[in-house]
């Protein structure tokens, strides 16, 4: 799997972005992607040095529009934390 393949897109929220400070950042994963999986594929992506990664699956919600019911897809989501000493990811920095 390529490293494009398993990072999908980074979770912006105000959450996600207050950790930003302690190096974590979070992104959706793919849903097979180990941890080891992950922490190459940021490294290679972003050029930077992985500590920890943390991963849970997020189940899709219920949702009903009229009388039409059913539920929203599940995903993966992975929370990176970077080493002291590694820079921090760029495309971040813009959003704060």
């Amino acid at each position: 799997m390529a490293a494009q393949d398993i990072i999908l897109r980074p979770i912006i929220t105000e959450k996600s972005m207050a950790g930003i400070g302690m190096k974590k950042y979070t992104f959706e994963v793919a849903k097979d992607a180990t941890k080891i999986d992950i922490a190459r594929a940021v490294e290679t992506l972003f050029g930077v040095k992985v500590s920890k990664v943390n991963t849970l699956h997020v189940r899709g919600q219920f949702r009903r529009q009229g009388k039409n019911e059913g539920y929203t897809s599940s995903w993966k989501k992975a929370y990176v934390t970077l080493t002291a000493d590694s820079k921090t990811i760029e495309f971040f920095e813009g959003m704060m």
